[in-house]
C-alpha cells in the first residue's frame, strides 16, 4: 500500500532512475553538433584522446559524455544508424554493470557499442556474450565497423578456432563469443601448466545478451571438461537386466523433484539378484566393497523411471544424444555426467561407451560472477529481478521504448486440455482467413 502511494507521487523506482540518466543523456545531445563536424581522422583521433586521458588518471565517468557521442557518430558514417535517447540510456545502464530490458526491436546490439567502446579505452578487455557462434560472428562483424573505425580491435570466439587464434581474440579490445565458449575457455586455461598456454585475459567487464537465458534458465547448467575412467560397460549392460525385475513398491518415484530411489523391500529383491546372478557376492549392498554397485543401480534406475526417449534423449545411429530442455534441440557431443549416459545406453541396447571423469567443471553462475563488472540485455528481465540481485546483484531498468507501442497485448488464453487448446487455435485460424488476414 505505501508503495503504491510513493509511485503516485514520485513516480516508481524505474521511473527515478531513468530521469537520473537524462541530464548526461542531454549533455551528448549537446555535443552531437560538434561531432558531426569532426573529419572522419578528428573522429578516430578521439580515441587516442581518450587513452590518453585515462593513463593520466581521469576516470571513465567523466569520459563517456564524449565517448557515447563518438560511438553515435561513428555509427552515422559507418552503418548508417544513429543511436536514440533511449539507446543512450540502455548504454549508460549497461556501463554502470546493471541489466538493461529492452523490448524486442529497440535495437540492443547497437546499444551495447556504447559501454563496449567507453570500457575497451581501458585495454583490459570487453567481453561481449551471444547465445550462439552464428550471433557472435554476426554482430562482432557488423558492430565490428564501428569499433575498427574508431582504431578499437574486435575479436571472436568460434568452436574451431585453435589456441592461438583463441588468444588473438582475447586480446582484442573487444571480445565476441558464446556463453559456452568463453566458459569451456576458462577451464581449459585451468588445466594448462604454464600462463604462456593460456587464452584468455584476467576478467575485466562482460555484456551478456539475453541475459535471462543465461543467467537463470542455464545458470545451473555445468560446463564439463571430462577424461577417460575405467571401462565398466558390461557392469551397466548386467545392471540393467535387473531394472524391470522390480515392482512398483520396491521403489519411490518423484518426477517433479527428479528422484528415484529404492525402498527397503527394493533393496533386498534387487540384493537377491545380484547374488543370483553372481554380480555381488553373499553380503549388503552398503559394504564398502559394494558402494560402485549401488551407484550403477541408481543410475540404471533413474535411466529406467525418470529418463523418457525423445523428450530427455533420442537415439540416432546407435548414440543416446541428449535433447536441451529448454530448446528442443540436439545436443550431439555432449554427455550426461556420473555414469547416468552409460546407464540410458544399456537401457537402450547401444554400444555403451566408457565412462569419463570429471577433470574440471564450472557453472555459468559461478563463471559470470568472477567478473569485476558484469551487465546484460534482454526483452524480459523484470520477472526474474529478484534473481539477479540475490545472485549476482544486478538491478533491472527497464528502458521506454523509443515510440509508443502500438501493438495491443492480450492476455494469455489458458485451456484445461490439448483437445481444447487446438480447438482454440482452429477457430483462430478460420477466423483470420475469413478477414484474409496472412
Amino acid at each position: 500500500m505505501f508503495s503504491k502511494i510513493t509511485s503516485k507521487f514520485f513516480g516508481s523506482s524505474n521511473d527515478r532512475q531513468i530521469k537520473k540518466y537524462k541530464p548526461t543523456i542531454d549533455t551528448i545531445n549537446k555535443l552531437e553538433k560538434k561531432f558531426e563536424s569532426l573529419s572522419d581522422i578528428d573522429l578516430k583521433h578521439k580515441t587516442t584522446e581518450f587513452k590518453e586521458r585515462i593513463s593520466n588518471d581521469e576516470n571513465l565517468l567523466t569520459i563517456l559524455p564524449e565517448a557515447f557521442a563518438t560511438v553515435r557518430e561513428a555509427a552515422k558514417r559507418t552503418l548508417n544508424q544513429r543511436h536514440f535517447d533511449v539507446q543512450l540510456m540502455g548504454g549508460l545502464v549497461l556501463h554502470e554493470g546493471k541489466i538493461a530490458e529492452m523490448k524486442t526491436g529497440e535495437g540492443k546490439t547497437l546499444v551495447a557499442t556504447l559501454a563496449c567502446y567507453l570500457n575497451a579505452l581501458e585495454a583490459k578487455g570487453v567481453h561481449v556474450v551471444t547465445v550462439n557462434d552464428y550471433l557472435a560472428k554476426r554482430d562482432s562483424e557488423w558492430m565490428g565497423q564501428i569499433y575498427k573505425f574508431l582504431g578499437i580491435s574486435v575479436g571472436c570466439i568460434i568452436s574451431d578456432m585453435d589456441d592461438n587464434d583463441r588468444r588473438a581474440a582475447y586480446n582484442c579490445d573487444i571480445t565476441y563469443g558464446t556463453n559456452n565458449e568463453f566458459g569451456f575457455d576458462y577451464l581449459r586455461d585451468n588445466m594448462k601448466y604454464n600462463l604462456e598456454e593460456m587464452v584468455q585475459r584476467p576478467f575485466n567487464f562482460a555484456i551478456v545478451d539475453e541475459v535471462d537465458s543465461i543467467l537463470v534458465d542455464e545458470a545451473r547448467t555445468p560446463l564439463v571438461i571430462s577424461g577417460s575412467a575405467e571401462d565398466s560397460s558390461v557392469l551397466y549392460k548386467s545392471i540393467n537386466k535387473l531394472i524391470p525385475l522390480l515392482k512398483e513398491n520396491d521403489y519411490e518415484l518423484d518426477e517433479k523433484q527428479r528422484t528415484c530411489n529404492l525402498t527397503d523391500q527394493g533393496i533386498n529383491n534387487i540384493e537377491n539378484a545380484l547374488i543370483s546372478e553372481k554380480i555381488m557376492e553373499d553380503g549388503s549392498l552398503f559394504d564398502v566393497k559394494n558402494v560402485s554397485l549401488m551407484h550403477h543401480i541408481n543410475q540404471a534406475l533413474r535411466a529406467h523411471k525418470l529418463f523418457k526417449k525423445n523428450t530427455h534423449y533420442m537415439v540416432k545411429n546407435n548414440n543416446v544424444i541428449i535433447i536441451d530442455e529448454f530448446t528442443g534441440r540436439a545436443m550431439e557431443g555432449r554427455r550426461f555426467g556420473e555414469g547416468q549416459h552409460q546407464a540410458i545406453e544399456a537401457k537402450e541396447n547401444v554400444n555403451v561407451q566408457p565412462e569419463s571423469q570429471t577433470l574440471a567443471s564450472v557453472t555459468f553462475q559461478n563463471y559470470f560472477r568472477m567478473y569485476p563488472k558484469l551487465s546484460g540485455m534482454t526483452g524480459t528481465a523484470l520477472t526474474e529481478e529478484g534473481e539477479f540481485s540475490e545472485i549476482y546483484n544486478l538491478s533491472v531498468i527497464e528502458i521506454p521504448t523509443n515510440l509508443k507501442v502500438a501493438r495491443i497485448d492480450n492476455n494469455d488464453e489458458i485451456y484445461k486440455t490439448n483437445e481444447e487448446r487446438d480447438e482454440a487455435v482452429i477457430k483462430l485460424i478460420e477466423n483470420c482467413q475469413k478477414n484474409n488476414q496472412p
